[in-house]
């Protein structure tokens, strides 16, 4: 293998970037395909105008003009505002396309009303309505700035926040952004993302490195943002980007080192081996941005770089391509990801990392409702084999957390959550699973500060946003709970917990309407899926329609809500909507016994359980929960 330093200067294929960034944007924004559709559509009903309705029907030849100005200031309202309106960022609070696309529409408007009243023969009126447009398209430029200005004070108040946190942004701070993908051969993405994902897990290792984390990373895979903006937006000083070119057993990578602040290249590399050179070149990316940072390491962290869980390549290679289908959430590839490990286990034998992978996949299968007790049973059995390996090893633990939480036992799921911690204070696995386990133990506190930090490490994941808000919904601050639940579905579009979060929140804000169309958004992102089944109950128990509601809880469907805790809390309250005391008090000790113990919420702030306080069962049922309540040491 031999490894060659380039200058600062990006490479042939980082060059390409700002291209692909632009491409990327109009792709995103759906612009290249709405232009050719209008090209099209509107050549079509020209034709037809022109050779139909004027040469055949001889109507008058201006009907021309009037179709082509009404189909250009179509075309251009609807690319401002597919443009516009996904601009992330906006100074002052001003939306372009609002201003804009009226003020087209006015003068589009004008230049008709004034070609069909030449067609009709009324002359002298071209002045007046020009003059009206004018007046038209200036009242809405000062209306809307009015509106705006209006809100400037909170605005000013959230730059202020922003440049405070921008201020506070930590010196030692990265983030590993998705390498690209140039390798002739089709199927090699996989490989691309094991690399950015090894990296960010050397890197990781390092106490005085505060590293993004690889589920957020991940998002920002072809994304049109640049460097600068991504930095800023994540509040980190550094970024490594890079490409891959795998053909067949060989290998050229190039890495560099960007200072987010100024966009200055710190370092650029360009390696060329062999797959079996895989790990030796993570490893010097690693020690390449450890040496521009300046930084210490303790003998620890440089054991922990050195380190390889997988020593076998064609086993990792099968680790990367496991990885990969598991975190889709989907059943046929989570399916295919357990052979995957397997593959590679009768490569490798016994491996802790193999194993907790393969626990994780069995146990995702029980979480989407696909698998039942069987698959439970042996997600444990694989996260007791990795932690026989390591009886340290983190992710281990944190998928025994996972497990321990469906089967009742969350004092058991908080010790593997903090061992893991422990071991690695960074393992996401472990951060998601403490909060949302002392979220329902009603320990808000300290589940805050697990939040806070999931939002330096996954600031765009999923279960990030969704635990944020849940924090607010678990305390019952429903509103501000619906704030930030309010973008999960724009965000998350194809995830039906999106819908049902929303959905749930508003539901909560008595806003039932709106509750409705989410749930239904929901079910057609995926009809099958528990979020969804949820979500139409909610919906059934406002309408007081019990049929439907008990119709939804079928017998697979039924053994997931009893196994989880927060499930059998929200279906108790659906069924207390329902006035259904009797199944709702069911529903909620078993809550209870699976570990949903936050006195406050069930006790006072659950505004669906309202008809059920002045039941003695449920006053009885109470009195444990408070105990508990006070008794959970975190």
């Amino acid at each position: 293998m031999s490894s060659q330093k380039g200058d600062t200067a990006p490479s042939k294929e980082v060059k390409k970037s700002s291209l692909k960034s632009f491409l990327a944007k109009l792709r995103k924004r759906h612009i290249i395909e709405t232009f050719a559709g209008f090209i099209a559509g509107g050549w079509l009903f020209l034709e037809f105008v022109d050779r139909i309705l004027i040469a055949h029907y001889h109507i008058n030849e201006k009907w021309l003009d009037v179709a082509f100005f009404t189909l250009l200031g179509a075309l251009l309202c609807v690319i401002l505002w597919r443009w516009f309106s996904a601009t992330e960022k906006r100074p002052g609070n001003v939306k372009v396309e609002v201003l804009l696309v009226p003020l087209i529409i006015l003068v589009i408007l004008a230049i008709d009303l004034n070609l069909i009243l030449q067609i009709a023969g009324i002359p002298g009126r071209n002045l007046l309505i020009g003059i009206v447009a004018f007046i038209l398209g200036v009242a809405w430029i000062v209306f809307k700035s009015l509106q705006w200005a209006a809100i400037t004070p909170e605005l000013a108040k959230k730059e202020v926040e922003i440049s405070s946190s921008a201020a506070m942004r930590p010196e030692k701070s990265i983030i590993v952004l998705p390498f690209i993908n140039i390798s002739p051969e089709e199927g090699q993405e996989y490989f691309c993302d094991g690399m950015t994902e090894e990296i960010i897990t050397d890197l990781s290792q390092i106490h005085d490195l505060l590293v993004i984390s690889r589920s957020s990373a991940m998002t920002l895979k072809g994304s049109p943002k640049t460097v600068k903006e991504i930095a800023n937006e994540l509040n980190v000083r550094y970024a490594l980007e890079g490409s891959v070119r795998k053909a067949g057993n060989d290998l050229r990578i190039t890495a560099q080192l960007i200072d987010g602040s100024s966009d200055v290249h710190l370092w650029a590399e360009k390696y060329i081996g062999t797959l079996n050179d895989v790990f030796d070149i993570q490893e010097k990316v690693s020690h390449s941005i450890v040496d521009a940072l300046r930084l210490k390491l303790t003998p620890e962290e440089k054991r922990k770089i050195v380190e390889r869980p997988i020593s076998d390549v064609f086993a990792y290679e099968s680790y990367l391509k496991a990885n990969a289908d598991i975190l889709t959430f989907a059943q046929d590839k989570i399916g295919r990801a357990i052979q995957h490990i397997q593959h590679a286990l009768e490569i490798t034998g016994d491996n802790a990392l193999l194993y907790s992978g393969l626990g994780f996949a069995y146990w995702n299968l029980v979480n989407i409702g696909a698998g039942q007790e069987e698959y439970l049973a042996r997600a444990e059995d694989c996260a007791r084999k990795a932690l026989t390996i390591d009886p340290e090893f983190s992710k281990g633990h944190a998928v025994l957390g996972w497990i321990s939480s469906l089967k009742g036992g969350l004092r058991e799921a908080v010790l593997h959550f903090k061992r893991a911690l422990a071991k690695n204070a960074d393992e996401s696995l472990a951060l998601i699973g403490l909060a949302s386990s002392l979220q329902l133990a009603g320990k808000i506190p300290q589940a805050s500060a697990l939040s806070e930090r999931l939002l330096l490490i996954e600031p765009l994941d999923f279960p990030t946003h969704w635990i944020h808000g849940a924090l607010h919904f678990y305390n019952g601050q429903f509103n501000r709970a619906l704030e930030l639940w309010r973008r999960l579905p724009e965000l998350w579009p194809e995830n039906p917990w999106s819908h049902f979060s929303y959905a749930l929140a508003l539901a909560y804000n008595n806003e039932t309407d709106r509750a409705f169309d989410a749930i239904e958004r929901g079910a057609r992102a995926n009809s099958e899926d528990s979020g969804v089944k949820l979500g139409l109950m909610l919906k059934y128990a406002f309408q007081g329609d019990k049929e439907k509601a008990r119709k939804e809880l079928t017998q697979d469907f039924r053994k997931t809500c009893q196994r989880d805790p927060q499930y059998s809390h929200h279906v108790a309250s659906f069924f207390s909507l329902l006035d259904s005391k009797d199944e709702a008090m069911g529903w909620l000790e078993n809550a209870v016994n699976r570990g949903f113990i936050n006195y406050p919420l069930l006790a006072e702030k659950d505004l669906f359980l309202a008809n059920m306080r002045g039941e003695p069962r449920f006053q009885k049922l109470m009195e444990r929960v408070k105990y508990e309540w006070e008794h959970f040491e975190v």
